[in-house]
């Protein structure tokens, strides 16, 4: 690469890593703009979290599954990669979630958006909840909002509005369970400001939630919309390698990780292997600890802040059945654990239920979700205790006894942050202390939103300011 050009390092080929990479190089060739972009991926695949596998004709996910439609960035992407025709969406017919209440599965009420009734008969009626407990929670209606505009956790929050109940049985394997966290420590705010919000518009969460399910049920758009997670046929690694492909203008190192990166002269030193680049701006979108480790010899406050986000491990245990070994009918999309029950799986996905083409004719695909906050240490386990561990869950609660023909755990070291209460307050610290390092950017699933579209603008919108440096003839934090 030559000398005069301004060179930028992208540390991370995760998705969001690749995003950036995908959305400068796309705004570079618009504005015809020489720039050398290096992104360098410590593994010797792309992808990240993202990692779908085909074994004896199962498409096995490592990571996450899916994506929300309601945050377009992901479906836009794959709109601009000719990703669309390959669009998966799930099944329309049977898509029940279970909740397991004293060692037997019960649906989920219908009309519940995550923990809010909007529908009185299904809610009156389900036995997830007691008598005391569903009016605990219909004393919603009555609640006035809280005036404090403050940071709280989730389960602060669902105890407040909802009672105990809602808590044990719906904020903590639900709400928290997609982060793997403990719902008396993740933030409302961070998480789901959605519910805040309908507190602050209408005063009570089962009023506004009645409001918006009267909003979807007008007049039928002309174009039937999309499920609300969708993923890809080949399994969502097709994604990552859909991008490498397209990029055609940024050099890719894999499986060398970087080791070191010093400020030298206003410009980043960047270890990696036997090599040192030199780069005008770094991009890192590694665990915001990783990133802390190289930034702690010039920055160590901005260190600090980075180490402070917490993590946790976890696992996913895939297992395929033949069809005729499990006596469940399997009609859904799987089941959520509450922390009282005596489990050691905290979710189970369907797969092979939730999407088409997951499993071979006559069998089943059964994905398992292990660890997170305060059973970190259960990750650590040999894979074979693992899937025995599973196997005796999966006994319990589904009346599976035969061994999987397939059986394949993943293991995610201190790779899912936790969005603690005052986590936003916190981020924007971060932001400001970056602010001091003019070509320093940081990205990813620590800072503002853990799913594959929200990585995706966080990529996006790095890479318009790292353009609007370039087009200013000066760098932007």
């Amino acid at each position: 690469m030559s000398d005069s050009r301004k060179k930028i390092v992208i540390i991370g080929g995760g998705i969001t890593g690749l995003s950036t990479a995908y959305f400068l190089q796309e705004s570079l060739k618009k504005k015809d703009l020489a720039v050398d972009c290096v992104l360098i991926e410590a593994e010797g695949r792309l992808g990240g979290k993202i990692r779908s596998e085909r074994v004896d004709e199962f498409i096995i996910e490592g990571g996450p599954d899916s994506f929300i439609t309601q945050k377009k960035w992901g479906v836009e992407l794959c709109r601009r990669l000719d990703l669309t025709d390959s669009l998966v969406q799930t099944n329309p017919i049977d898509k029940s979630i279970f909740v397991l209440s004293k060692g037997k599965l019960q649906a989920f009420p219908e009309g519940f958006n995550l923990m809010v009734p909007s529908r009185m008969i299904p809610f009156m009626l389900t036995p997830l909840i007691s008598p005391l407990g569903k009016l605990r929670m219909g004393m919603d209606l009555l609640i006035p909002k809280r005036q404090s505009s403050s940071d709280e956790s989730i389960a602060a929050f669902v105890r407040r509005r909802l009672g105990e109940e809602a808590v044990q049985k719906f904020a903590q394997p639900i709400l928290a369970g997609i982060f793997a966290g403990d719902a008396e420590k993740l933030s409302m705010q961070a998480t789901f400001p959605q519910f805040s919000a309908l507190e602050q518009k209408y005063g009570s969460l089962i009023k506004g939630m009645r409001q918006a399910r009267g909003k979807a049920q007008g007049p039928t758009p002309s174009k039937p919309a999309l499920s609300l997670f969708v993923t890809l046929r080949e399994g969502l690694s097709s994604l990552p390698l859909k991008i490498r492909e397209k990029l055609d203008e940024v050099e890719i190192i894999s499986g060398q990780a970087v080791t070191a990166v010093a400020r030298v002269d206003h410009r980043y030193a960047v270890d990696v292997g036997p090599s040192r680049l030199f780069a005008d701006a770094v991009v890192m979108t590694t665990h915001a600890h990783r990133a802390a480790e190289w930034i702690v010899g010039w920055d160590p406050r901005l260190s600090d802040l980075l180490k402070a986000i917490p993590y946790v491990s976890t696992a996913t245990v895939s297992l395929g059945f033949k069809k005729a070994d499990v006596p469940h009918a399997l009609k859904g999309f799987g089941f959520v654990v509450p922390r009282q029950e005596a489990c050691t799986i905290m979710a189970s996905t369907w797969s092979s239920t939730k999407f088409p083409g997951r499993a071979p004719k006559d069998h089943v695909l059964i994905r398992t979700f292990l660890g997170g906050a305060g059973r970190g240490d259960l990750v650590e386990r040999e894979d074979k205790d693992l899937v025995a561990r599973v196997r005796e869950d999966l006994r319990k609660i589904l009346g599976i006894v035969p061994e999987p023909v397939v059986a394949k755990v993943f293991r995610w070291m201190k790779a899912n942050p936790q969005y603690a209460v005052g986590h936003l307050d916190h981020v924007g610290k971060i932001e400001k202390q970056t602010e001091a390092h003019a070509g320093l950017y940081l990205a990813g699933a620590a800072y503002r939103g853990v799913g594959i579209p929200d990585c995706i603008e966080q990529g996006m919108r790095t890479a318009e300011k790292i353009t609007t440096w370039l087009t200013a003839g000066r760098m932007t934090a």
